[in-house]
């Protein structure tokens, strides 16, 4: 269904070859001036949904894979360069691959599954698009971000491994609720 609210994701997922691009040739401030605009239309593609009672099956989908595109697509070109240390980008990868294998698995093996993001889960993202956001920043010259870059990097690896152990465990219980309803 074609709606603001998913023009904005369309035009979002469009961003993304932009914002590897500029971050794969180091012009890191036109990539972060894309990925800041990619975050806040992720921001208004949803209030307006919400707010005016647009969201669509396509919009459900669409949209986090958009966020995915885009954070993974930062996240693998600034480890690749250097800037991100590859053990913290594994584990961001590590946690997405756990998140839609275990929705595909759940939704495989036990039934549909509806996904909500926890408070964890949400606050992990603004981690994880400051951290990206701050290391370009920091490769544009913009910011010194070394000072407390570590920090943030440790602080984004316990989000990142709470959140994929949060899913785990919601959809686990789950699991195992609906399974002991089938046996009774």
């Amino acid at each position: 269904m074609l709606n603001v609210p998913n023009v904005i994701t369309v035009a979002r997922i469009l961003l993304v070859p932009w914002i590897a691009w500029f971050t794969h040739e180091r012009e890191y401030g036109s990539a972060l001036w894309l990925f800041m605009a990619a975050a806040a239309s992720d921001l208004a593609d949803g209030l307006i949904a919400r707010r005016f009672n647009l969201r669509t099956r396509f919009g459900a989908i669409a949209d986090p894979l958009a966020d995915k595109m885009a954070m993974l697509t930062v996240t693998l070109l600034l480890a690749w360069q250097g800037w991100l240390p590859w053990w913290l980008a594994a584990a961001i990868v590590a946690r997405d691959v756990v998140i839609v294998g275990g929705a595909l698995a759940y939704h495989v093996l036990v039934g549909q599954i509806e996904i909500a993001p926890t408070w964890l889960s949400k606050f992990n993202t603004v981690l994880e698009f400051a951290l990206l956001a701050t290391l370009l920043a920091t490769g544009a010259g913009y910011l010194d971000g070394e000072p407390w870059l570590p920090a943030l990097m440790w602080v984004v690896l316990a989000t990142v491994a709470g959140s994929g152990a949060q899913y785990v465990w919601i959809w686990g219980s789950r699991a195992a609720a609906r399974a002991g309803r089938r046996a009774a």
